[in-house]
């Protein structure tokens, strides 16, 4: 499956499991397509697509936005969560937070859809959980 595919399918449906998408390629070295779904339009999830597998983020915030004297709790709080949060884990991409997910290439539109879905509620969960650690 290509970008190119998902991009199209997720287009074709009205909706899926009662949640409706907006995407968009973005053009590059290696091709990303925004998600956005539905009513959670802040938060876009970003899916690509390696040789390995197919990677789906949705970022957080920057470095910058943490207040500093907080942020060894907000760590431990986001250790503490990455188990019970279903089919995604947080990350560290340069100076940016982000939670993300990850599927295997043969997964079929079916599983990239639930993980989208999944990974953008977990994101707005996440988003109101740890504002408290935020400037």
């Amino acid at each position: 499956m290509t970008i190119q595919d998902i991009a199209l399918r997720f287009s074709e449906q009205n909706s899926y499991e009662g949640a409706t998408f907006d995407v968009q390629i973005i053009p590059g070295e290696v091709e990303v397509l925004q998600i956005i779904v539905g009513e959670l339009e802040e938060v876009p999830v970003y899916l690509s697509i390696t040789d390995s597998q197919i990677l789906c983020i949705a970022y957080l915030w920057d470095e910058n936005e943490v207040d500093q004297e907080k942020r060894s709790d907000m760590l431990e709080t986001m250790l503490s969560m990455n188990i019970p949060m279903p089919l995604s884990s947080f990350a560290r991409i340069g100076d940016k937070y982000a939670i993300f997910g990850a599927l295997a290439v043969t997964s079929g539109f079916d599983d990239v859809a639930h993980e989208v879905i999944v990974l953008s509620e977990n994101t707005v969960e996440a988003l109101s959980a740890l504002e408290e650690f935020l400037v």
